[in-house]
């Protein structure tokens, strides 16, 4: 049975309009075919900033890593293993000022790991982690996407693309805040049934 890793990112979290969409998007993929589902909300679990010591810790040999030391590198080898696991990641991903939920780049860190998830090749960095479908729901307030202000979905595509996952599709909800709020949740709503159409 294919595994599902679902990442919410909302800080509103069950009340984010990212994280409803993407629940939603995975009950329909689960109507199509029987999934194991694995959730992360990463306003739950309130993953901090990533500091020097924890970055100290993945650079211990385990064998002389000190107590501490396994409890700090045990955040992003656990956050690693559950991603490696999955054959679908589905993100819900609200816009917060252009860019990302902070918690959202915290796990980010903690899974881009030199030698684990990527590697550095003469010709650059090659990601390592393969043969995976990323879903991403969009939920912004305003409209931005096709557009220079939309610097949220580059940065996306290339942070995934660096740990090796191409394979990426956006369903955005935009205008969330403005007068066309149904028919753009109407529009996100036909595109999950257009991908699932095509892809599974």
């Amino acid at each position: 049975m294919k595994k599902t890793l679902v990442i919410n990112t909302s800080l509103q979290s069950e009340a984010g309009n990212s994280n409803q969409l993407a629940n939603e998007f995975v009950s329909k993929l689960e109507n199509q075919s029987p999934i194991q589902i694995d959730e992360l909300d990463l306003a739950k679990i309130q993953l901090p900033h990533l500091t020097q010591e924890e970055m100290a810790a993945w650079m211990t040999a385990d064998s002389a890593r000190s107590e501490e030391q396994q409890k700090l590198a045990s955040i992003s080898n656990n956050l690693i293993e559950q991603l490696q696991s999955a054959d679908t990641l589905v993100i819900g991903m609200p816009m917060y000022n252009f860019g990302v939920p902070s918690t959202f780049k915290a796990w980010i860190d903690r899974v881009a790991r030199a030698g684990i998830t990527f590697n550095y090749s003469e010709n650059g960095p090659v990601g390592l982690l393969k043969d995976k479908k990323v879903v991403i729901l969009a939920a912004r307030g305003g409209m931005y996407a096709g557009t220079p202000k939309d610097s949220q979905s580059q940065y996306l595509k290339d942070v995934l693309a660096f740990i090796g996952l191409t394979d990426v599709e956006f369903i955005y909800a935009e205008g969330l805040n403005m007068a066309n709020k149904d028919q753009s949740l109407a529009d996100a709503r036909q595109s999950m049934d257009d991908l699932l159409t095509a892809a599974y």
